[in-house]
C-alpha cells in the first residue's frame, strides 16, 4: 500500500470514526482467493462486529457468518461463527463470563481467564476490537493474549500476542505486529477507525465507508 493511497484515505476515516457510530470495511485475502466484509456499529451501550468472510480452503470453497458483541469498553461478550468450509457445516458459539471463564458451545474452556477479547483466525476484522481496547498511545506496546477461534478445528485456544504502536494519531497508524505460535510477525497499516487496512501478507482493504 503506497504512502499516496495512505494519505488519501487517512482524513475521510477519521471524520467518518468521529461522526457516526457505523464502519464497514472490505478486505481482499491475499494468500487464497476471497474476500471478507464486515460492520462494526453500536448496539445498545456497547458494540457489535458483523461479517462474512469467503474464501478458499483446502482447495474448497467457504463461507463463514460471524459475530462479535462488546460491551462500552470493548471487552467481548459474545460471539459466533456459522457456515461451512466446504462440506463441512461450521457452528460455533463462544461467550466470556464476568469472572472471565469463556466458553466454546456451552462448554467451559480453561486457561483464558485472563482473555478479554475473542479472535475468529479467519478474518482481520476483530483486530479492531483489540486496537480500541488497549488504546495504545504512540511509543507503547502491550501483550494482548487472546480466545482464538479455529473454525475449521471446531476449538478455542489461547493466542499470544503483541502489539506496538509505532507511529500515528489516535488509534490509526502504524503498529508492530507478531504472533509467535504462527511465526508472523509484521508492521500493520490501521486506519483512524482502527480497522487493519495492509495485514501483509494476509489481507489487505479494498473499500471502507
Amino acid at each position: 500500500m503506497t504512502a499516496r493511497r495512505r494519505g488519501a484515505k487517512r482524513e475521510p476515516e477519521a471524520v467518518r470514526a468521529s461522526t457516526t457510530p457505523t464502519i464497514s470495511m472490505l478486505w481482499r485475502r491475499l494468500d487464497v482467493p476471497g474476500h471478507d466484509a464486515c460492520r462494526l456499529s453500536r448496539d445498545g451501550e456497547g458494540w457489535a462486529l458483523r461479517g462474512v468472510a469467503a474464501f478458499v480452503h483446502e482447495g474448497a470453497p467457504a463461507r463463514l457468518d460471524y459475530g462479535v458483541r462488546c460491551d462500552d469498553a470493548w471487552r467481548t461478550l459474545d460471539g459466533h461463527v456459522e457456515g461451512w468450509l466446504g462440506a463441512t457445516g461450521i457452528a460455533l458459539r463462544v461467550a466470556r463470563a464476568p469472572d472471565g471463564a469463556w466458553r466454546l458451545n456451552d462448554r467451559v474452556v480453561a486457561g483464558l481467564d485472563d482473555c478479554v477479547d475473542v479472535d475468529f483466525g479467519f478474518t482481520p476484522a476483530t483486530n479492531v476490537l483489540q486496537l480500541r481496547r488497549i488504546a495504545l498511545a504512540v511509543g507503547d506496546g502491550a501483550d494482548v493474549p487472546v480466545a482464538w477461534v479455529d473454525a475449521a478445528g471446531g476449538a478455542l485456544r489461547r493466542l499470544e500476542q503483541r502489539y506496538e504502536h509505532v507511529s500515528g494519531e489516535g488509534v490509526g497508524g502504524w503498529y508492530g505486529y507478531s504472533a509467535p505460535a504462527f511465526d508472523y510477525q509484521a508492521r500493520l497499516d490501521v486506519g483512524a477507525s482502527g480497522f487493519v487496512r495492509d495485514y501483509p501478507r494476509l489481507w489487505v482493504a479494498e473499500a471502507t465507508a
